[in-house]
């Protein structure tokens, strides 16, 4: 298997359970390591159409998260995985973390990472 990796994609949304998280968008930090068939199609040819499109993706993934009001980071990591799944036949499996900053006082961020697959 070939990966793409997203790192550090940093979007703002209504996140959380507690009346004041619903009040004003918080960050999130989202990375999205895509495990595909291999790139010699692609690489070959040098054409987008033979490749995972991963600007097109992360688009996709902007406007899902953007908008979103979830309560809990785990339904939002796994929206994502099914997008990326979506996206492309040629991904195989995601695998999205998505960090919260600032959910625990002592801590710098609080994440969740679901792995998706086409055999899972």
């Amino acid at each position: 298997m070939d990966r793409i990796y997203i790192r550090d994609l940093a979007l703002r949304c209504i996140i959380g359970i507690f009346d004041f998280e619903r009040d004003n968008k918080q960050d999130v930090v989202i990375n999205v390591t895509l495990d595909c068939e291999p790139f010699t199609t692609a690489a070959a040819s040098d054409r987008i159409e033979d490749a995972v499109d991963y600007k097109s993706l992360t688009k996709q993934i902007i406007n899902f998260v953007e908008p979103s009001e979830f309560g809990l980071i785990e339904t939002m990591a796994d929206g994502i995985a099914n997008i990326c799944l979506g996206h492309s036949d040629k991904v195989q499996r995601a695998t999205v973390c998505v960090d919260k900053p600032g959910a625990l006082r002592f801590a710098r961020s609080v994440a969740v990472e679901v792995v998706r697959g086409r055999d899972t």
